[in-house]
């Protein structure tokens, strides 16, 4: 589904007036007067002022928060005590604060406000919101991670004024915290890696009576959105006061910061106080319905992950940023000083990072690394690793708004097996409902939505149907009426149910931070009460910004009152995952005994959203820049922790040529998930719709996923439980180039060594690779060999080719026989693709399950390592024994090898015929055939051993 888009005529004329301004047709862009500017939004302006009066203060400027000595205890790897804060009246404000040195070598730092905390203030407007701090995100965001160091210790050297804790591994980590003015120093190995607060920006907006004044404003501070500020017609009460926290986190020595998705933009974050290439406003994280957004853009959309690394040769550390309310991150670049303790390597750049958000508390982690990968399983402890989705959620996804009746879909099914496209997953949007309703199917033209599901399931696949937020407020509609007899809709600032405009019209919204929603959520997607959906539909949760038609940003307004007594404001960009969270509960078990892995699509995510779902990056449009800014938005997301990530193939609006078309599906094929999608005004594009020879270029790289789908299958395990991205960027694979930091339109699979590089511009039929390191590239088709370390290689990309190498060392898993879907695919045998690496040596894993169970939590799995050394190819199991395994391995006993292909071999195996295969509990060794092909030029030789037939799920040798 999208943003705000066209609406039948009923619903037009139900909500002209409060609609008109929001109506968009294809060829509008985005609007932005829907949207603040950080000028137009009074706390980021306050804090941004802040910054820079603290600029043009220089050396004079000091912070006014200082840390009471006398306060502090250092107790089980945390630092307790209470910061100071002089304010202009020589106030003297408490702030308590808490350090936390974790087992995992993370440091968190917690800072709350005294008087909010024992609710020791006043609120306005008689308001029954909370006098909180909201401190509740942890509770839908953290996973675990939060054990305490068992070796932190107070550093007794450390002199007045001063005090230093060495933890982490090896304790080569330590913290230096200043007491006046507070400023901790992150170190690792003697050297400085973040420090917080180093330019003094520290800010708590600490609660104040109103005071109504009469002339000028005593304090000399601009009070003109304290208390109310309206936008867009709307104007939002603030019954706390202001209530802003914000504080500097600079990485002395990095050039290159990456992570805070959602945004169009680089990988490579751009600074923010203007100048060539740069932004002029911060980087906004306020999960938003931005329709047909702009692109090279730091406006918000649809996600926030407030998670930055900085990355510089050979050292990757990081900052998370824990906080659900409206969010900005300004970035500067400056000149490094000449403090030998602030660098490393060749940089001489520190970037300089504010943080500000609009409402909540301090609560930050900081994360020492020193590589990627260290990061990457750091945060995943904290925030869980992506699920391991079931098996078809990593295939194809065809999807349009709106396939129109269930014999529509039926014969969209039929089209792909008669053209032999293979697909996995239909999609529907808004229009199956009856009226608008969700949970119900549209009488007239899906009357049979179980025959429609049933002849899916006869070739394995599945249907998705969207259920959004939002319930259509109708009196004989029994969601509606549960939602709001058992107390469960969202609330208005004055108590009542919050009525705003979506879809349906009128519509009242599922309030998930209530657990009786969540019971009550789950009783909706039961078989009984979801009438005439079966066991092979999914969800998609859209819309969950929550977008509102009729509200201001076009969503929900920040005084809204949730459970809790929570103000909006305070959770705005949790909010959707909540719904998330819910939809993955009534998913595991619709009928009692029946637990399988859900799936879930949403559009709004926070951290955490991993754990539940897949997301995709919104209304992107038909055009050639929007295909190309999908690639960063992707590796950015995966960097960010939420690798199960993709784009709209072939654009969301618009109607892409053939050219573009096929571009996008040779790039899409790429992207973790895998979905085309396009608007109800769009012409129908379905692959097999598509001229010669499109259509073709299309259908193969669609079976290029399915044969690669062992490998995708392989990283989504790995990434499970590791939490490394899925895709990954060049910086990651190669942390110590620093000609690749920057580079965000190639990619590599996993760890298969796999390098794509899709094409992303017109009429472009070569393209440049870059390679970071000595070892050959091998081209994935017909084996031309690159090599070269530290520059680009031109390779053909004429239209029906996609630009895909592999890395010479790696073992790639693949199925080559095509079928119609996934599933279809499951007892076919494997064919083992080897590259050799400059030491004649190869290394590969394979994971596989049942793909759909959570029996491989409990050993129903086969997980094998392959390596290739001295001229012998074995395979070893890496799995752990659980009480499924036998079981499962019986299930596979049939599924082999056929087909091993060394490329580059020796070409002493010229004069060979056959190899021996040993399997394990064999009584005798076998052989096979060798045959080996060569190949003149700039392309390597290769040898083919046919039918091995050893078990997939054994351990064995092959002796060349």
């Amino acid at each position: 589904m999208a943003g705000s888009r066209p609406v039948s005529a009923w619903t037009l004329f139900l909500s002209l007036l409060v609609l008109i301004g929001c109506i968009v047709v294809p060829g509008l862009t985005v609007k932005h007067e829907n949207f603040k500017t950080c000028a137009q939004s009074g706390f980021c302006k306050r804090n941004r002022a802040l910054a820079d009066d603290a600029s043009a203060q220089g050396t004079s400027w000091s912070s006014p928060y200082e840390l009471d000595s006398s306060t502090l205890q250092f107790k089980d790897g945390q630092l307790t005590g209470i910061l100071i804060k002089t304010t202009t009246a020589n106030e003297k404000l408490r702030l308590p604060i808490t350090v936390s040195f974790l087992e995992s070598g993370s440091a968190r730092v917690i800072v709350d406000e005294e008087k909010r905390m024992k609710g020791d203030i006043e609120i306005r407007h008689n308001s029954k919101v909370n006098k909180k701090r909201y401190d509740e995100t942890e509770k839908w965001v953290l996973m675990g991670g939060l054990e305490a160091s068992k070796s932190a210790a107070l550093n007794a050297e450390a002199e007045a004024g001063f005090t230093k804790v060495q933890y982490g591994p090896g304790d080569k980590f330590q913290a230096i915290i200043r007491h006046a003015p507070f400023e901790v120093e992150f170190q690792r190995d003697g050297q400085t890696h973040v420090q917080l607060n180093h330019q003094g920006l520290l800010n708590m907006e600490h609660w104040r009576p109103k005071v109504d004044k009469e002339g000028d404003n005593d304090s000399g501070e601009d009070e003109s959105t304290w208390w109310e500020e309206s936008f867009g017609g709307n104007t939002d009460s603030k019954p706390r006061g202001p209530e802003s926290v914000g504080i500097d986190v600079t990485f002395p020595g990095y050039s290159h910061v990456f992570g805070i998705p959602e945004h169009a933009d680089s990988l490579s974050l751009r600074e923010t106080r203007g100048g060539p290439g740069n932004h002029e406003n911060p980087y906004r994280m306020y999960n938003s319905d931005v329709f047909e957004y702009e692109l090279n853009s730091p406006m918000t959309l649809y996600g926030a992950i407030p998670f930055m690394q900085a990355h510089r040769k050979n050292s990757t550390v990081g900052v998370f940023w824990l906080n659900a309310a409206e969010t900005w991150v300004d970035i500067v670049k400056k000149p490094a000083s000449s403090n030998p303790l602030s660098l490393s390597g060749s940089s001489k750049t520190n970037t300089q990072t504010h943080w500000f958000s609009e409402a909540g508390r301090i609560d930050l982690f900081v994360f020492l690394g020193p590589s990627p990968q260290e990061i990457s399983k750091t945060y995943g402890q904290l925030t869980g690793y992506t699920q391991l989705p079931q098996h078809f959620a990593i295939a194809y996804h065809q999807c349009r708004w709106n396939y129109i009746t269930d014999e529509d879909v039926k014969d969209v099914d039929a089209k792909f097996d008669k053209y032999q496209i293979p697909y996995d997953v239909i999609w529907l949007d808004l229009d199956y409902t009856d009226d608008r309703k969700y949970f119900t199917w549209d009488p007239l033209t899906f009357p049979n939505p179980k025959g429609m599901q049933e002849k899916l399931d006869e070739s394995e696949r599945k249907l998705v149907v969207l259920i959004d937020p939002h319930i259509k407020n109708k009196d004989d509609y029994y969601v509606s009426k549960e939602l709001n007899s058992k107390g469960l809709a969202v609330q208005n600032k004055d108590g009542d149910v919050y009525d705003g405009w979506c879809w349906p019209g009128s519509s009242h919204w599922v309030d998930c931070f209530n657990p009786a929603a969540f019971t009550w959520w789950n009783s909706l997607h039961k078989y009984d009460k979801f009438q005439g959906s079966l066991s092979n539909l999914f969800i998609w949760n859209d819309m969950n910004e929550p977008s509102v038609f009729n509200g201001p940003e076009t969503t929900m307004p920040k005084d809204n009152i949730h459970y809790g007594d929570w103000e909006h404001r305070d959770i705005h960009n949790v909010n959707g995952i909540t719904l998330v969270n819910a939809t993955y509960q009534a998913l595991l078990e619709r009928k009692k005994g029946e637990v399988r892995r859900p799936f879930i699509l949403t559009r709004s995510y926070y951290a955490g959203a991993q754990r539940m779902s897949a997301m995709w990056t919104g209304d992107n449009q038909a055009t050639w820049d929007h295909l190309a800014i999908s690639l960063p938005m992707v590796l950015t997301n995966g960097i960010a922790g939420f690798p199960f990530a993709g784009a709209d193939v072939g654009g969301f609006f618009h109607n892409p040529d053939k050219e573009l078309l096929s571009r996008w599906y040779q790039a899409g094929i790429w992207y973790p998930f895998f979905r085309a999608h396009a608007h109800i005004d769009t012409r129908r594009r379905e692959p097999y719709l598509i001229s010669e020879p499109h259509r073709t270029i299309i259908s193969q790289a669609i079976r290029l996923r399915y044969q690669l789908l062992p490998a995708w299958y392989t990283a989504f395990h790995e990434a499970s439980i590791n939490g490394t991205p899925i895709v990954r960027p060049q910086y990651y694979e190669f942390p110590d180039d620093e000609e690749g930091f920057a580079i965000d339109d190639q990619l590599y699979l996993g760890n298969t060594g796999l390098l794509a590089k899709p094409v992303v511009t017109e009429n472009t039929f070569t393209t440049d690779i870059y390679i970071s390191d000595g070892e050959k590239y091998y081209d994935y088709f017909d084996y031309t060999v690159y090599q070269g370390a530290g520059k680009k290689h031109t390779v053909p990309a004429p239209e029906d080719k996609i630009p895909l190498l592999i890395q010479g060392g790696h073992v790639i898993p693949r199925r080559d026989r095509p079928r119609r879907s996934s599933a279809l695919m499951r007892w076919d045998p494997y064919t083992l693709i080897l590259t050799l690496n400059k030491n004649g040596e190869a290394d590969g894993t394979l994971y596989v399950d049942d793909g759909e169970t959570f029996d491989y939590e409990r050993g129903g799995y086969i997980h094998r390592q392959f390596q290739f050394r001295d001229s012998i190819l074995s395979s070893e199991d890496l799995g752990t024994k659980g009480p499924k395994t036998a079981e499962y391995l019986k299930t596979m006993a049939g599924v082999t090898v056929e087909r091993v292909v060394v490329v580059d071999p020796p070409k002493a195996w010229k004069d060979k015929s056959t190899v021996t295969v040993i399997e394990d509990g064999a009584k005798t060794a076998s052989t096979s055939s060798l045959e080996y092909f060569e190949q003149q030029g700039s392309k390597a030789s290769y040898a083919v051993v046919k039918s091995p037939n050893v078990g997939i799920g054994k351990s064995w040798r092959i002796e060349f």
